[in-house]
Order: structure tokens, then sequence, then C-alpha cells
């Protein structure tokens, strides 16, 4: 027979096109199965590590923490949306610090030290959606703010917040080279070999009040100066960068007596409003001074978003009345919202920020906060200045479902901070 070189025959050819088509069409289709969106469509910043999943009972994949400052992250706060995620398990985080080794944290947020035995609530790891959130780097963060102040205002959440911040960086530095000054109303934590502070200011309202400095028990007894601000504010100026806060205070009733003007009247002249009102007159006041007084250029200004409250336990299936007692678990349920988070006061801050001149950056830590039921202080705190008794630990009615233990959550809205950072 007579052989032709350098053709094959047309059967071969078509044969071999088939098989090509064949094999793409299902490479196709393992990309579609291996995504919840259609191929063409991508994540803007992809994760590093593939997460096994919550069902799995066994767990044979170790996540490897890579160095601290990692190039291979594309964190954008625009592009990729924070609270959309989970929380996910994970044995082998360990917290870069203790309420033993942190000489900083308060015994309201010491739980470990008050008596709490089980340790589940510090290895979750909150796993946006959209894109991998670099770990908290504590050398970044200082290199970030060299010759800066950092300024934190606002209620016990957000000293909170600052406390967590403070134990992240605190431990690589030399012991000669920090110091912490703590005061009623402002704290300053030093940080001499980058010529930094990273400071707190209690201003639970943010603007005035008659129970901000002198506490006052009862509730009714409180009066917001709503359009008073610069007596507090004073201090916040020269700062570079600001993180406010303001909402637990404001959700002691329905209603807020509001005052214009002077206290020298005493209790006279005040109006009753509803809270969302009270709120928005305040905030607005805050805003005023904001883009009055801040010059972007030097300034950066954040917004801490709501921390939820879990005193009612029926939010999330449990019907015995316990408030956040006893719980070791996040709420799996995914979009969890319960009573604690008031979506009109969510609604006040973004429409009062979004006509500022000013930009403020939302540190949104409201959604990711629902689901941790597990991690509040709970019965494992002080009230009145004293440690719960064991009798007393056995109520849950006198758990704390309010404030966080440390570590713990607050170090989450940190990581995140320091990201849009």
């Amino acid at each position: 027979m007579k052989i032709h070189r350098g053709k094959m025959p047309f059967p071969i050819i078509i044969i071999s096109i088939c098989i090509l088509v064949f094999i793409a069409v299902l490479y196709a289709e393992r990309l579609s199965f291996l995504s919840s969106k259609s191929i063409f469509k991508f994540k803007p910043c992809p994760r590093k590590n593939a997460k096994l999943k919550s069902s799995d009972k066994k767990v044979d994949e170790e996540i490897v923490n890579t160095t601290w400052i990692d190039d291979r992250f594309d964190f954008d706060s625009e592009e990729c949306n924070i609270a959309n995620g989970k929380w996910v398990f994970n044995q082998s985080i360990k917290p870069i610090y203790t309420d033993i080794t942190c000489p900083y944290i308060e015994r309201q947020f010491s739980c470990i030290k008050n008596g709490r035995t089980d340790s589940d609530y510090q290895h979750w790891e909150w796993q946006p959606e959209d894109c991998t959130l670099p770990s908290f780097n504590p050398v970044l963060a200082l290199k970030k703010l060299q010759g800066k102040r950092l300024l934190f205002v606002g209620d016990s959440l957000q000293r909170n917040q600052w406390e967590s911040f403070v134990c992240l960086v605190e431990w690589i530095i030399p012991q000669n080279q920090k110091s912490m000054k703590r005061g009623v109303v402002h704290s300053v934590f030093e940080v001499k070999e980058y010529n930094a502070s990273i400071e707190f200011y209690w201003a639970p309202y943010l603007v005035e009040s008659n129970t901000d400095i002198h506490f006052i028990g009862d509730t009714k007894k409180r009066i917001i100066k709503v359009d008073a601000i610069k007596e507090r504010a004073k201090n916040w100026t020269e700062v570079d960068i600001l993180v406010f806060n303001t909402y637990v205070w404001w959700m002691s009733g329905s209603r807020i007596k509001s005052l214009w003007g002077s206290f020298s009247n005493g209790f006279e002249g005040y109006e009753e409003f509803d809270t969302p009102v009270a709120y928005k007159l305040a905030l607005k006041t805050w805003a005023n001074w904001v883009d009055s007084t801040i010059n972007p250029n030097k300034t950066r200004v954040f917004f801490t978003t709501m921390s939820p409250t879990h005193t009612r336990s029926q939010d999330w299936g449990n019907m015995k009345d316990e408030k956040c007692f006893n719980e070791t678990k996040p709420v799996r349920k995914k979009k969890h919202w319960g009573t604690g988070s008031d979506k009109r006061i969510m609604s006040v801050v973004a429409k009062v920020v979004k006509k500022m001149k000013v930009p403020v950056t939302f540190i949104n830590v409201t959604q990711i906060s629902e689901y941790r039921i597990d991690g509040h202080s709970s019965v494992y705190t002080e009230n009145g200045g004293k440690l719960l008794s064991e009798e007393e630990r056995t109520n849950p009615q006198n758990a704390d479902c309010i404030h966080w233990c440390l570590p713990g959550v607050p170090d989450t809205w940190n990581q995140i901070f320091l990201a849009m950072l």
C-alpha cells in the first residue's frame, strides 16, 4: 500500500476534535461545580487557603500560618464585603496574647483569668466569602502608627477594642520602650520606639451628658445634651487616626431625655424623643464637628458599627431565657440577626455619614459579631468592682452579654481595621 506521509486520515482528525471538545466541556462543568457562581464571574480577591466544610467530622489539613506580611493578599474594603462570610473553627490558631500575658486587660474582659474553663471561643477565624482577610501583623501596625496618634473614642465596647489593639502590639515592644497612663476619661499607651500612641477617650454618647463622667445608674435621670460636643471634642484634635463608636448607652429605653443649652437649670428644659430621633440629633452634632474641625489630608476618621448584645436567647432558638449563659459555639444560621442590633440606629448612622464632607470609613463589625453568642464575658466578669461568686455564676441573669472576652472577637475587629489602614 502507498503510505501518505505528513497527512492524517480525515476520520482520525474528526475523532481527535471530538475528544478535545469533550474534555473542554468536562473541565468547564468541573469549574462550575466548584464555584457557587458562574465561571465567568470571578471573585475580586480569591482565598489563599481552601477551607474544609464545617460538616466534615475530621480536619486532616492544618491551616499553615505563613509570614505575617503576605503580598498575595489582595484586600480591598470597597470591593470585599467583609460582613458576608462565616466563622471557621481552627484549633491550630493560637491567640498572640492572653489575659495573663497582656497586663492591660481590665478584669471585666479577663474571662480565662476569671475562671472560664472552655477556650474554643478563641479558635474561630472570620472567613469572608469574597476575599481573604490578612492576619493581624503587629510589626506592620506599629509601622503604620510611627510618629502618629491613634485615638479610640466612645463607650466600653470601644474600650474593649482599644485594649485588644494594645495587647495585639505591646508584646513585641521592649519593656523600656512602652508605658501606660490610665485615666477616668483619657488613657494613653505610648510606644517610645515608634514615637506613637494608642489612646482611648471615654465618651459613650460622643456628645455631652449628665452621666458619662459622673455616672447615674437610674436611666430615667439621664439627660443627653444633644447639641454639645466641644468640651469633649477639644481633646480629639491633633490626632492622626480617629476611631469613633456610640451605641449601647442609647439602648437604655425607648425614649431619651434630650436637652439643648446649659445644664444650669437642672432637669428643666429637656424634651423626650424616641431613641433613633435623639441619636440622630447627637450624631449630626458629631458630624458637624468632624466636618468643621478635621482636615482629611491629615486625619483619617473611622466609625465602628454597633456591637450586638445577646441578652435574649430566644433570638437563636434557646427558649430557656438564659441570655448568652453557657454558650460555647457561634450561631451557624446565615445572616442571623437578633434583637440586640437596632437597624434603625444603623440606618441613622448610614444617612448622617453619607452627607458628611469628611470621608468616614466604617469598620463593619455588627453582622460578624451577631453570630458570636459564645464570645461574651458572660458570668466570668465583675459586678460593682467584685468578681461574681460561684453561686452568682450559676444564675444566667448575671451574665454580661454585652462586653467581650479578651482575647476574642474584638481582635477580629482590629484585624479588619488594620487591613483598612
